[in-house]
């Protein structure tokens, strides 16, 4: 799925802070889910911003790490 546009998150999170609606009637409207826009709202109060955080690049495995150990055991 593609990501939301910060512009439309913005939108979101401008037309609830205005106070004349409720959550459910902006996710109604935006076709978003409840758990979406409490995320973004929270994002907002807390940092200020409704940018995505950038997400986790990859995980070394730890397999690998006693890959090395194992070979050299035998």
């Amino acid at each position: 799925m593609k990501p939301y546009s910060i512009e439309t998150s913005e939108k979101r999170v401008k037309i609830y802070e205005q106070g004349d609606t409720s959550i459910r009637q902006v996710v109604t409207k935006f076709d978003v889910s409840k758990g979406f826009l409490q995320k973004i709202l929270k994002q907002k109060q807390t940092t200020g911003r409704v940018q995505p955080k950038k997400q986790g690049g990859s995980l070394k495995s730890v397999l690998k790490s006693r890959r090395t150990e194992l070979t050299h055991m035998g």
